[in-house]
């Protein structure tokens, strides 16, 4: 395997690996380990390029410093992506993965993320330890996805409550873009609250399956945008807030699991708050998964209440958002990232 060093202001250490044998092609970055080691997950897509490729696993990791130091975590930020069509996965492919991780010598933790799941980190574990969310019979919290989409649900609810006074879905129209393990476990969420469901996704048999057992109406993927509805929730891939799609949104509220939902955070983040539309920062609703797998690493290994209830502080957190944005007359993710700020000057606590 070579693996190359990258360069990168601001970033403790991003690298590039490649092996011949497994066809592997992945970087690793780690942002910032200043509150603990860098926790984020392994995802795997077939990029049109490697400056592609680079350029999500710079944001990704980016992020991710700042969901686990709002969400105290006790962690750092970091993010894998590996260079791949999910046709192509196999063993060797991730066993690979793991020599990659096991590169940076504990200073990034791995989990899952798009199109890898519990068995593939079966296959990095075989050549590293540092791996987080396999399933509680073998030491881990299980599939972080279920956490995520509770925590997004939670979040949903006290968006909804700051931008209409009630967290009632009830009589709701909930517009959830993208359908996999944590999209349509939020949706599910929000029709068993209520809501009346509108759904897209790229993959018709996981629209079949949110109108057969949700009652879910189905728009076209690139219509999600023009749907009347009071919360929109991007549960995809990054970047869909935008200068094209923000002035087409019909919705009150923006709350989803998707990471890097604004394609230019300050910008875009600007350009809701003066549609009216009110944002719930992505890293700081979608917090769950982290917060969960990280509860893997506290002494005595997990728990699944003390994790749970750790989730369930989401909506205070956005609470506390949320007012900082209306005292400073900010918007709501420059609000994030000045509470964010704050907990990496402040450095590393006890909590997790």
């Amino acid at each position: 395997m070579r693996v190359t060093e990258i360069g990168v202001d601001g970033y403790e250490r991003v690298a590039r690996a490649e092996d011949e044998e497994t066809g592997l092609r992945a970087y690793i970055s780690v942002h910032s380990t200043r509150l603990g080691p860098s926790l984020g997950g392994m995802r795997l897509w077939p990029y049109a390029s490697d400056e592609a490729a680079l350029e999500d696993v710079l944001r990704l990791s980016r992020a991710m410093t700042y969901k686990s130091a709002v969400a105290e975590t006790g962690l750092g930020g970091g993010k894998s992506v590996v260079v791949a069509n999910p046709t192509a996965k196999s063993e060797e492919l991730f066993e690979a993965m793991g020599r990659f991780v096991a590169d940076f010598d504990g200073t990034y933790i791995t989990a899952e993320d798009v199109n890898v799941g519990i068995p593939d980190l079966r296959c990095v574990r075989r050549s590293t330890q540092h791996v987080t969310g396999l399933t509680v019979e073998e030491g881990g919290g299980g599939n972080p996805r279920e956490a995520t989409a509770l925590g997004c649900f939670l979040g949903l609810r006290a968006a909804l409550s700051e931008a209409t006074g009630s967290d009632g879905l009830e009589g709701r129209t909930v517009a959830v873009q993208g359908l996999g393990s944590v999209g349509f476990l939020l949706a599910r969420y929000a029709s068993r609250a209520g809501a009346r469901l509108v759904v897209t996704d790229i993959s018709t048999e996981r629209v079949a399956r949110a109108v057969d057992e949700l009652g879910a109406e189905v728009v076209e993927p690139e219509a999600v945008y023009d749907v009347e509805c009071d919360v929109l929730s991007p549960c995809a891939l990054g970047g869909v807030l935008n200068d094209d799609t923000i002035p087409r949104l019909r919705c009150t509220v923006v709350a989803g699991a998707a990471n890097n939902q604004l394609l230019d955070e300050r910008r875009h983040a600007e350009l809701l708050r003066e549609r009216g539309i009110l944002y719930a920062p992505d890293y700081v609703i979608n917090a769950g998964g982290i917060i969960n797998v990280g509860c893997e690493l506290r002494p005595g290994g997990y728990d699944a209440e003390y994790a749970r209830r750790r989730i369930e502080g989401i909506p205070g957190t956005l609470a506390e958002v949320f007012a900082r944005a209306r005292a400073e007359g900010i918007t709501t993710h420059a609000a994030a990232q000045a509470i964010g700020d704050a907990a990496l000057a402040a450095g590393p606590s006890t909590t997790r």
